[in-house]
């Protein structure tokens, strides 16, 4: 009995980091892509074409993307409560704005369809302000975690600079999305700000990935510890393939029949999963790094035992509405009607 009650409290809170940490890249792929195309809005009065192709290529999508950002939080609340109450104490402000940003996104959805036309510039302006800072914001909260919540100028340089870095790659993956699902003038200009999004996005990660290690000297040892210093660079070495193998191909784009027109969101995807695998390797089992592991955020594992069941239901749900919903609107984008 004893020895149940030790396997269930070591394993419980591996499977829930598991599932939250399937959350969060869920989220940063799937909304990602959609914060990025409401970041590349054009704003000239001439693109109101391609401002409505574009809001058609993820209206059916982005609202339950967000789906999977509720579902991170409440994973944290429930099985990780110290975790939450940390993270959110010293990241309240921040967390306070991307919710602005999320609630513009959502008004301004809703009403650049009922607006009268001369107002309809205005919330598509508010709704590519609201993408930018909510990926801002994120990106900044990801920098403060990576800092421990140090409040001093060079952490928060360091956040800023992440912040850059976190839109960068929004940015990025939109773009992609863009080129699999548009064609024509609106397509040849998403392959242009992929190229330019790629390069922004990689000087990011780089600058992340050398900084990282320096201020947390136990992710340095982790990551070139011998001998598994020579498995673990495999990810940054797949990071570095993923973005060259996008620049060779968005120079042949677009091809005939539209080829390849997929290619670029599937490298762009394997950049966030490499990313976010380099993140989770160098902080697990830590889920505030420097100051709680997951075993010590825990709840009761009665609670977990409890929490799990709704958890094997939940989430295969998710994931099966999500990938019903990507089937059905599968293709290309087309004009934006409104009834």
């Amino acid at each position: 009995m004893i020895g149940n009650a030790t396997t269930a409290a070591d394993w419980l809170p591996v499977i829930f980091i598991g599932l939250m940490g399937l959350a969060i890249l869920a989220y940063a792929v799937l909304d990602g892509y959609d914060l990025g195309v409401g970041i590349l809005l054009p704003m000239g009065g001439e693109d109101e074409l391609q401002r409505d192709t574009m809001i058609a290529s993820i209206g059916p999508f982005w609202d339950a993307n967000e789906t999977w950002l509720v579902l991170a939080i409440g994973l944290l609340l429930i099985a990780f409560p110290t975790a939450h109450s940390m993270v959110l104490t010293n990241l309240y402000i921040p967390a306070a704005i991307m919710l602005v940003g999320l609630i513009m996104r959502g008004v301004a959805f809703d009403f650049r369809a009922k607006a009268a036309v001369d107002h309809k510039l205005a919330w598509d302006r508010t709704f590519k302000a609201g993408s930018l800072l909510a990926s801002l914001t994120q990106g900044y909260m990801l920098g403060q975690y990576v800092m421990g919540f140090d409040t001093r100028w060079p952490a928060q340089l360091f956040s800023a600079l992440s912040a850059l870095g976190v839109t960068a790659a929004y940015t990025y993956i939109g773009a992609a999305w863009l080129i699999m699902k548009t064609e024509g003038k609106l397509q040849e200009r998403a392959i242009r700000w992929t190229h330019r999004a790629g390069r922004a996005a990689f000087v990011g990660v780089v600058a992340v990935s050398a900084v990282n290690p320096l201020v947390n000297p136990g992710v340095f040892d982790r990551w070139f510890a011998f001998p598994l210093v020579m498995f673990v660079l495999l990810v940054p070495m797949l990071c570095f393939l993923a973005f060259a193998a996008n620049e060779i191909l968005l120079r042949r784009l677009p091809k005939v029949d539209d080829r390849h027109c997929w290619i670029p969101f599937v490298n762009v995807l394997l950049v966030f999963v490499l990313s976010f695998t380099g993140l989770a390797f160098s902080f697990y089992p830590e889920i505030v790094p420097g100051k709680l592991t997951i075993w010590q955020a825990a709840s009761a594992t009665e609670s977990l035992q409890f929490i799990l069941v709704g958890a094997v239901i939940v989430v295969p749900l998710i994931l099966a509405y999500t990938v019903f919903a990507y089937r059905v609107f599968h293709g290309k984008a087309t004009e934006l009607h409104y009834h």
